[in-house]
């Protein structure tokens, strides 16, 4: 009998890692993007996955992974604190014999801890994002170095992120590892986005900037529409395309007519898929007072869009100023309509930036590259009794 023969014997197979993500609900928004790219992408990976929404409903990203077979399941948090919930937790991970559970953002974490401590799920914490304006919270300095203590992987998807948790959280900055959201790359359809623009009613040679994003005040769409107007003085063959809805869509669209630019600032509201949108674009714009890792603005990487964007949060770590988009400090309208004006000009400066935008991503912020990195988080917490297959992807850390 070979070594081979011997081993096939004796070896027993290898049990699947189980894994429950613990969220708010699967709805339209970043964090709900990163679960599901991970919930898919860690099928090769040796994983099984499910989904925990805590606050009542599914959403739109959850049912379609429900309906491609993947369990995603729904409590309702009552207001307060939700004594009850810590059980219906512990219920989901005792009966699922789960191995990992994964917490996005602070109170699934905070609810997740309490209800892993009695089971042998080990906890994963990611922090997606902050508030704005950020603020202390006393409690959290009693509270989260303990919780972070018993956590063994802590992760931000950015080092602002990061540097937010030390501050704000009171969790030690050695706890914490950043692993930056990667989504998979967007595909460009010229017939399509073609036929947006005719739909839209915008001229085939108008030059189209815009956004895909939550019309909300975090966002500071209002400055965007400041500076689309005094670029678009300059050059009215120019469009401003706001796909999303939100709070301040009202807002916004009055601004907008204060400043006489209705003609040319199209409202979309909400689209479900809206790549073809995004393709219609020459720039893509972010204007926001923070951010941790956009994934419209990896999209719009993914697909050759050059961005401008503020210089807060993440955006920094993922735009290379004069490299791949332009930066500017919030708030600053006025510099905002000019690197607009820059990349209108200089038509061999946008190409290259989009070029090089598309390089980054494939780097360091593709699907495969978190995929690759969490598979690493989840084998850490249990490694003597899980073993993973090597990614087949091509894994380039940054």
């Amino acid at each position: 009998m070979t070594v081979e023969q011997s081993n096939a014997i004796t070896m027993p197979p290898q049990k699947p890692l189980r894994v429950l993500h613990i969220t708010f609900n699967m709805g339209i928004g970043g964090t709900e993007q990163v679960i599901r790219q991970l919930v898919q992408g860690m099928v090769s990976e040796g994983v099984e996955s499910e989904i925990l929404c805590i606050d009542g409903h599914i959403g739109p990203i959850g049912e379609t992974l429900q309906q491609s077979g993947v369990p995603v399941h729904k409590v309702v948090r009552k207001q307060g604190f939700d004594w009850p919930l810590i059980k219906a937790i512990r219920k989901h991970l005792r009966e699922g014999r789960f191995d990992v559970v994964h917490c996005h953002q602070y109170t699934p974490w905070m609810y997740g801890w309490l209800a892993a401590l009695p089971t042998r799920a080990k906890v994963v914490f990611t922090e997606h994002g902050r508030f704005y304006p950020d603020r202390y919270r006393y409690k959290a300095m009693l509270i989260n170095p303990v919780m972070a203590l018993f956590t063994p992987s802590i992760l931000a998807i950015s080092k602002a992120t990061k540097d937010a948790l030390v501050k704000y959280e009171f969790i030690p900055r050695k706890k914490i590892q950043v692993i930056y959201n990667g989504i998979a790359p967007l595909e460009r359809d010229e017939a399509e986005a073609t036929r947006i623009r005719d739909s839209l009613g915008i001229p085939k040679t108008a030059f189209v900037v815009g956004t895909v994003s939550r019309l909300d005040p975090v966002k500071n769409q209002a400055m965007m529409l400041r500076a689309f107007k005094q670029f678009s003085e300059k050059q009215p063959d120019s469009y401003l395309l706001m796909v999303g809805d939100g709070p301040d869509k009202d807002k916004l669209i009055s601004l907008a007519s204060e400043f006489g630019i209705t003609k040319r600032t199209i409202f979309t509201g909400f689209i479900n898929n809206p790549v073809h949108y995004l393709a219609a674009m020459d720039v893509f714009l972010l204007s926001s007072h923070t951010e941790g890792t956009s994934m419209t603005l990896l999209e719009a990487m993914s697909l050759e869009i050059p961005a401008i964007a503020t210089w807060v949060g993440g955006n920094p770590e993922i735009i290379e100023d004069e490299v791949t988009g332009l930066l500017v400090e919030p708030d600053d309208s006025e510099s905002f309509a000019l690197s607009i004006e820059q990349l209108y000009e200089n038509l061999i400066l946008k190409q290259s930036m989009g070029k090089a935008a598309r390089l980054s991503f494939d780097k360091r912020f593709s699907a495969g590259v978190m995929v690759f990195h969490y598979s690493k988080i989840y084998r850490n917490a249990n490694p003597t009794l899980y073993s993973f297959p090597r990614s087949r992807g091509r894994i380039n850390n940054g």
